[in-house]
């Protein structure tokens, strides 16, 4: 008789339906690009100096500095150094505040350090919504907190040394970091982009050469068009490959991404514009000469953006005066000639690419001359913007300090010298979305397990503070080196680490019992982040990320025709309010949205995804360009009240086709030139920049993983 085949367990039938249930499809992949061994000697010589001079003065309170100093590291994120330093620096203060302040909590009891330890698991959690950077730095206190809450401080001064020698070792990674040895991980996408711009001006010289030799033969046109249209599209498609890789190692919401990826698109647009233009002049020789003198303008703007994208040195002033010169010749082309529309969008994005030439454009908000948002409205609008059930920053941040209340509260009342990593398991594991979160738990505990037995090893040879040191560097070193190439690496090179710095003064436990608590501890841990995301207001699937795009671009709608309407008096401050908020949350499920999507193997999302990060860091510099137009009083009194309100129509009404779908836009209405109009000129440039990629963003959500969000 055949054997009869077991019928399936309800716990199966369970883990069956749950989503991302089925290991073969977990986003768990190696990206080998990401390998960083500069990044891994960098951190291990900050925290190996610190280490050997504990061990040389005998003096293992300076452990906590080594902490300090290898979280500080984890910390940064790269990016301009004037955007990193207040990141470091406040990481560092704030992790000495969270040591000596947890301390002292614990040392009142526990009904203090649990109240205390839950709201700033909660704030630490809700950080997200500043961007990357505080989301990064909130995940790192929260494991400062738990820490913190260890070990009882009675007195003000023990506190006071401890948050100071967390400070030093941070102060000093900092310094490492910034100063002695600097990185700059989004370098090889904007090398790749400038790449794209010289391989542009290339293609101009040789047009601006077919030109000048007159040449009608129609195999010289093909010999043109497949040499240097192969070799930007090459350029173009490397950089695009570079800008992914920054993109998952920096976030989709950093801002040196936003720019470098508005950049590559802007690129892309001019060369489909001088594709036409080549297919026109291989036709029209009468009007080669005046198209000529306008490419001979071009060809150095290209190669001057090209340079400065690397070094962030391109003179705004100049440049933007040879694109009016540009401009200039451009109207000397006859209106009825197509080569003067074509031209007329090409002088578009290089005002696109030029804007993003000041330096503190990287901010969206940034005022038309470059100049920043004001501190306040940084912090302020996103905090409020969230302050909202349809948040998914807030329900995150509510569901991890609902999980991680009991698992403190037990490391509390029934202390055990490792039990914290059941609290940092929890928090570190969860996501705001369950997919998410199933993968983390997996690779986390993977890597957990297999750094401990690392840590068990190394425990059993290094018995000597110089022995540990000596350890420390290479561990330090792999964990640091492979921290963007795979998470679960990097936790089974974080695990001995920590365990060395943290835990290294018990010698009561062998080593084997040590890893045994852990690995039950952080088993514990990840089941409990999964049951909370089962439970707690579950996201049983990823939101289509085309979904999340459209809902902000109607949400941007709304805010700009709301401002529009304010200006002319049609609508209170509330109503702006209302919209902006909303705007701003729109935003941010996009950013989620394309954080989450990037986790995703393969490269069948991969149009849909870039489409997306270019529509987000528009509708970003969109919003910015709409906040400040309502800061300006005299901007009102410098049109007509019917332009005004023929622009805002036109505006509205463009948006919400592209939320459609609609790719197709209404001619811009007419607008009389000025300093003021600028305004409105630029917020039509980044709705025809969406325009021009919102179809890619469609057409790939349906061809891509279908069902699957």
């Amino acid at each position: 008789m055949g054997r009869t085949t077991p019928k399936p367990s309800r716990l199966s039938r369970l883990l069956r339906s749950a989503p991302s249930a089925d290991l073969a499809r977990l986003p768990i992949a190696l990206n080998l690009r990401a390998l960083s061994i500069a990044e891994g000697l960098r951190a291990a010589l900050s925290v190996a100096v610190i280490v050997g001079l504990s061990g040389w003065l005998d003096e293992p309170q300076l452990l906590s500095a080594a902490l300090g100093a290898l979280l500080t590291c984890l910390c940064d994120i790269g990016g301009p150094i004037r955007r990193r330093v207040p990141v470091l620096l406040g990481f560092a203060v704030l992790g000495g505040l969270t040591l000596g302040l947890g301390g002292l909590a614990r040392a009142a009891g526990v009904w203090v350090a649990l109240p205390a330890g839950v709201f700033g698991l909660f704030c630490m959690a809700f950080a997200r919504v500043w961007g990357q950077a505080a989301m990064q730095m909130g995940g790192l206190l929260s494991s400062v907190l738990v820490l913190s809450l260890d070990r009882a401080l009675p007195v003000p001064l023990a506190a006071l040394n401890l948050g100071l020698l967390f400070f030093s070792g941070g102060l000093w990674a900092a310094l490492l970091t910034l100063v002695i040895w600097q990185l700059h991980p989004s370098l090889p996408a904007r090398r790749a982009v400038a790449g794209a711009y010289r391989a542009l001006a290339d293609l101009v010289a040789d047009l601006r050469a077919l030109i000048a030799e007159g040449v009608t033969d129609e195999a010289a046109w093909e010999r043109h068009a497949r040499a240097h249209r192969r070799g930007v599209r090459d350029a173009i498609e490397t950089a695009r490959a570079e800008m992914l890789d920054a993109t998952r190692v920096l976030g989709a919401s950093n801002n040196r991404s936003a720019q470098s990826m508005i950049r590559l698109e802007a690129v892309d647009q001019i060369f489909g514009a001088l594709i036409a233009l080549s297919e026109m002049l291989e036709q029209h020789t009468a009007i080669r000469p005046e198209c000529d003198r306008l490419l001979r303008r071009l060809r150095p703007l290209l190669i001057v953006l090209g340079a400065g994208i690397v070094d962030d040195a391109v003179k705004i002033a100049p440049l933007n005066r040879s694109i009016a010169l540009l401009e200039d010749d451009l109207r000397t082309l006859p209106e009825a000639v197509p080569e003067r529309a074509i031209f007329a969008s090409i002088v578009e994005r290089l005002q696109i690419a030029a804007t993003l030439a000041v330096p503190d454009n990287y901010m969206p908000g940034a005022w038309l001359d470059g100049r920043p948002p004001p501190l306040a409205g940084r912090l302020m609008l996103p905090l409020k913007a969230n302050l909202a059930w349809d948040s998914l920053a807030l329900r995150h941040a509510l569901r991890a300090a609902a999980v991680a209340a009991p698992a403190l509260a037990y490391t509390l009342i029934w202390y055990n010298p490792y039990a914290h990593w059941l609290t940092i398991t929890i928090i570190a594991t969860m996501q705001p979305y369950y997919a998410a979160t199933f993968t983390r738990a997996v690779e986390r505990i993977g890597g957990t397990v297999l750094g401990g037995v690392v840590a068990a090893l190394v425990g059993l040879v290094c018995r000597t503070p110089l022995a540990m040191t000596i350890a420390l560097f290479p561990l330090c070193m792999a964990a640091m080196a492979v921290r963007t190439v795979n998470f679960g690496l990097f936790m089974a090179g974080l695990t001995p680490l920590v365990v060395l710095l943290v835990e290294v003064g018990d010698a009561t436990q062998s080593e084997w019992t040590v890893l045994a608590m852990r690995t039950g501890f952080t088993l514990a841990g990840g089941l409990l982040a999964l049951a909370g995301c089962y439970a707690l207001w579950p996201s049983w699937e990823p939101a289509r990320v085309r979904r999340e795009v459209m809902a902000a671009i109607a949400a941007h709608a709304a805010y700009a025709e709301a401002e529009l309407s304010f200006l002319l008096g049609e609508a209170d401050a509330a109503a702006v309010e209302r919209a902006r908020r909303a705007a701003g949350l729109a935003s941010n499920n996009v950013e989620a949205s394309v954080s989450r999507a990037l986790l995703e193997p393969g490269q069948a999302t991969r149009d849909r995804l870039e489409a997306a990060l270019v529509i987000d860091a528009a509708l970003r510099r969109f919003a910015g360009r709409v906040s400040a137009m309502q800061l300006d009083p005299a901007l009102c009194e410098t049109l007509p009240p019917a332009t005004w309100r023929a622009w805002r129509d036109w505006i509205a009404g463009s948006m919400r086709g592209l939320a459609g779908g609609q790719a197709r836009l209404a001619p811009r209405p007419p607008l009389q030139a000025g300093p003021r109009a600028e305004a409105l000129q630029r917020i039509a440039r980044q709705i025809e920049l969406m325009a021009a990629v919102v179809d890619r963003a469609v057409v790939s959500d349906n061809v891509g993983k279908g069902a699957t969000a």
